[in-house]
């Protein structure tokens, strides 16, 4: 049997935030194609993509167009810190001017004001605590600060230029939407109430998506009254609102066309997506027919500015993220730009099975990925990231799924409780619970493959990045005997240390999200991987980001040192350039490399 080398999985460009310029005549994209993430354009006729950024150490994260389309801003960092900072550009024939230049602030970047003079960004600048809504001036970079005094993210500004919606965070999921009044500096919370001191605190989730272009109101993602996000418009006079999009799944995005004829949702149903398209006439949205998608994920959506065709950005088991465009009226889709440049037929890899599993309180969804090898097989376990986050069917791993099922190895990729797109209790189950109740979701995994008649038991891994790296550290120390190895990828591994070392702003969500480090010192230790290090035996494969602001090198420095001084069979790679992941596609191809070798020295060999 032929078996497509590493490097042929592995070629692939990621590509992603597409957006159709104002004007319509083209879209630019976000793409690593000569490394680094920059920014791209392409005719909206087609032809050769141009290259409009050029940097050489920063990745771009975000970019949003001016109004008239004449000029690019957007945000950076250095290494993967995450320390984003803002620049301005002419889309054409321009280079990038810098704004802002505080390498400990991190920046988010919301929009133009209307008349295009001014940026709306967040920063921390003032406060590392703090996230402060602001104006930054594109000529001269005078700030103007719209708030101060908690974690408040602003959205793009009304059409007419008289109003900001505001994003409160306080944790995953509870959060407040606020209209700021720019004249008088009045600002009134519309979803997530109530707010005042002593109420009961009310679990919502609520964000901002889009104005209509009359400035009479903005759509929104909630679930307040829902188990799951919905879709809600907002008057902006009465301040009431309505919900537009409500089922029994979660709603992921949604954006409307610039001339506020056309809204576009996208629905997560078991972890894949699909599409509802509305025509908005009188104020009223009317379901129109949608195109059928294959199994995969919408990973960015962006109207041409006559609503009649949608930039699509979509990736499915087989293929990493490609751009079509949808005409609306007959749903036909069209490919523009495609990221797969390895030369492997899609036809020819394989997609998962969606599949639930017995846990000891609940089943659990998860995707599993079989080889067509024969025989007892090895498997790897992989634990998604965030933990509130979802395992998607998406070319995984920058096509380490798909490389591992070539060589024999199948994959499950659970999503274990605290996972996204299932409603917000499940999501919740894993608040103040890391370390408890989802190491039995692994288990119970575990114990699934182990009754499959093609997997070999004795030959099973447990892998993961972030969360899912501390959820392997778990596995392994807390479960050693059901491991035949595992990789860490900037997985904490002392949840006191852990709590004490994210980024500023995020400290005071960390006790309702994982614990307090004095009040619930004793749980953390209890739940921490390193309580347990000594029982861990099976080979370890760890990977760290020297850069990485949010699991940083000491998680992984002392999970290492403890294991070394016993013996254990530990590779520990810290990537200079790297922070929470490589901020390049250089460094990806690298970390697939070192995971692809170590599970297959440790699993066929």
């Amino acid at each position: 049997m032929h078996r497509p080398a590493l490097e042929r999985f592995t070629a692939v460009r990621l590509i992603g935030a597409a957006k159709y310029s104002p004007t319509g005549e083209g879209f630019a994209y976000i793409a690593n194609t000569t490394g680094l993430p920059n920014i791209w354009w392409q005719d909206d006729g087609g032809g050769f993509a141009r290259q409009l950024t050029n940097l050489a150490d920063n990745r771009v994260s975000e970019f949003v167009f001016s109004p008239d389309g004449s000029r690019l801003a957007f945000v950076a960092d250095h290494h993967g810190d995450e320390m984003h900072q803002v620049y301005v550009m002419d889309t054409f024939a321009g280079w990038p001017r810098r704004l802002t230049d505080a390498p400990e602030v991190q920046y988010t970047l919301a929009g133009w004001t209307p008349d295009g003079t001014k940026l709306v960004v967040t920063g921390n600048d003032r406060d590392p605590m703090q996230m402060d809504p602001q104006l930054i001036d594109a000529a001269t970079g005078d700030v103007t600060r719209l708030l101060t005094g908690g974690q408040f993210y602003a959205f793009p500004v009304s059409p007419d230029g008289k109003t900001v919606p505001l994003f409160e965070f306080v944790t995953n999921t509870r959060q407040r939407l606020w209209l700021l009044d720019l004249e008088t500096g009045e600002k009134v919370a519309v979803l997530g109430v109530p707010v005042d001191e002593g109420a009961e605190r009310v679990d919502v989730k609520a964000v901002p998506l889009a104005w209509r272009s009359d400035s009479s109101g903005l759509y929104a993602t909630t679930d307040i009254d829902h188990e799951f996000s919905a879709v809600v418009y907002i008057d902006r006079a009465s301040r009431s609102w309505r919900h537009v999009v409500k089922e029994d799944l979660e709603v992921e995005d949604a954006v409307l066309s610039r001339n506020g004829a056309r809204l576009a949702v996208i629905v997560n149903d078991g972890g894949a997506t699909s599409l509802r398209l509305y025509a908005i006439e009188g104020g009223v949205e009317r379901p129109m027919p949608a195109p059928d998608l294959p199994l995969g994920v919408i990973a960015s959506a962006s109207f041409h500015p006559s609503g009649e065709r949608l930039l699509l950005g979509f990736t499915s088991p087989t293929e990493a993220t490609n751009l079509s465009i949808v005409d609306v009226a007959s749903g036909a889709r069209t490919t523009v730009e495609q990221s797969m440049l390895g030369g492997i037929d899609p036809d020819a890899m394989t997609e998962p099975a969606l599949i639930t599993y017995p846990s000891f309180d609940r089943d659990v969804p998860a995707w599993l990925y079989r080889p067509v090898d024969s025989g007892p097989r090895p498997v790897v376990l992989f634990i998604h990231g965030g933990p509130e986050s979802q395992e998607q069917p998406t070319y995984g791993m920058l096509g380490l799924y798909q490389y591992l099922l070539s060589r024999g190895i199948g994959v499950l990729a659970p999503n274990i409780r605290g996972s996204t797109g299932y409603g917000k209790t499940y999501q919740k189950l894993i608040h103040r619970d890391w370390g408890g109740a989802e190491l039995k979701d692994i288990e119970a995994a575990a114990d699934f493959l182990a009754g499959l008649d093609w997997v070999d038991p004795a030959r099973l891994a447990v892998a993961g990045g972030s969360f899912g790296g501390f959820a392997t550290l778990s596995a392994m120390a807390r479960l050693p005997d059901r491991w035949a190895a595992g990789v860490d990828l900037v997985g904490p591994s002392n949840l006191i240390t852990f709590v004490d070392s994210v980024p500023p702003f995020w400290r005071e969500a960390m006790a309702a999200w994982v614990g307090d480090a004095v009040k619930d010192r004793e749980m953390l230790i209890e739940r921490s991987p390193i309580t347990y290090v000594d029982d861990l035996t099976a080979p370890l494969l760890v990977i760290q980001g020297k850069n990485d602001p949010r699991v940083v090198q000491a998680e992984s420095d002392q999970m290492v040192e403890r294991l070394r001084a016993r013996g254990v069979d530990v590779e520990y790679v810290v990537d200079e350039t790297a922070g929470h992941g490589p901020p390049d596609r250089d460094g990806w191809v690298r970390w697939v490399r070192l995971m692809a070798e170590f599970l297959e020295r440790h699993l066929l060999d």
